[in-house]
């Protein structure tokens, strides 16, 4: 994360209103927000916009991380799931899924998460879950009517939503390595020795296609960075993983080890119309076009901010180094 010099600044409510845009030939999304409920002076609120600003261009942008929303905000079980799935431990992640409950949750779903923890009485719970828990709902219904078939409980979900839980516990891969690589203090606008770094094609990211920087060429390669022509990647695990070599090469492989990934998982024979590949996914990003606003028609303590990002770059990922905030305010 950038600094913690932000720690102050929270919202009590936010509008964000996405649009397709073209930044040149850089496709991505438009945000506009609107940050609520900031706890100062409309001059330390300035302060604190230029010193972020400062931050964002001295270190080439930010943490590239997914955003929280891709594991759930409310109820972030979705990576679990997916952990469970890819060890081919199905009963597991049918009834974290069912069970496993939160504090921000609705009361009604609460409890009724926790009476089937307790009970483990499908028929009852089937009575008790509120209908708008449509997917919890079915999957019960079909364990009533097939007892112990937790692959067919998974199969009677949406297809993206089984994809979500798979691709979740992935970014999390991601996030862990992202996070490893920027406690060890290493950059991540700058290659060092043994990055896969991939170019820019066509205005995006060209994630099937990197470049091993060595000794020779690392010069070169964070010129190319610094223009905006190229980026540093880190894995984001499934089949046929390519690892980097040198400093980050030894984090990925670590945060590998010590989640016990074995790649086989990334085969799912029970469910073959699922592919989970792999990729170099960029481990920074820069917002285009940053604008920020104090409206004068608002009450006092609001902000405005506008921004460009990557189509697969998270607006709540750049939230969160601007915020400092807990996260269900952003």
């Amino acid at each position: 994360m950038l600094s913690s010099n932000l720690k102050d600044v929270y919202i009590l409510d936010y509008y964000r209103s996405n649009e397709r845009v073209d930044i040149g030939r850089l496709y991505g999304n438009r945000f506009e927000i609107l940050i609520r409920g900031i706890p100062h002076t409309r001059e330390k609120i300035v302060e604190i916009v230029d010193r972020f600003v400062e931050e964002v261009a001295s270190l080439g942008g930010f943490p590239n991380f997914f955003g929280v929303q891709r594991f759930g905000a409310i109820r972030p079980v979705t990576h679990i799931v997916g952990k469970k799935i890819m060890e081919r431990r199905y009963e597991e992640a049918v009834f974290i899924f069912l069970t496993k409950a939160f504090a921000y949750e609705p009361d009604v779903d609460r409890r009724a998460r926790e009476f089937l923890k307790d009970s483990e009485d499908l028929k009852e719970a089937l009575q008790i879950f509120p209908q708008h828990l449509s997917f919890e709902r079915a999957i019960i219904q079909h364990l009533l009517s097939n007892p112990g078939d937790y692959v067919g409980a998974l199969k009677v979900l949406p297809e993206n939503l089984f994809k979500l839980f798979i691709h979740a516990y992935q970014s999390y891969l991601f996030n862990r390595i992202l996070s490893a690589r920027i406690k060890e203090g290493l950059p991540l606008s700058e290659a060092l020795v043994g990055d896969l770094v991939i170019p820019v094609k066509e205005g995006l990211p060209h994630r099937q296609r990197w470049i091993e920087v060595n000794e020779e060429n690392v010069e070169t390669v964070n010129k190319r960075i610094q223009e905006g022509k190229a980026f540093v990647t880190a894995l984001l695990p499934g089949s046929d993983p390519v690892f980097a070599s040198g400093e980050m090469g030894e984090i990925e492989r670590r945060v590998v080890e010590e989640e016990g990934v074995d790649f086989s998982i990334f085969h799912l024979p029970e469910f073959p119309r699922i592919k989970i590949r792999g990729m170099r996914r960029e481990i920074h990003s820069k917002p285009f076009d940053l604008n920020f606003e104090i409206p004068e028609e608002e009450m006092e303590g609001c902000l405005r901010t506008t921004f460009h990002l990557f189509r697969g770059t998270y607006a709540t990922s750049f939230l969160r180094e601007l915020m400092k905030a807990p996260i269900l305010n952003y």
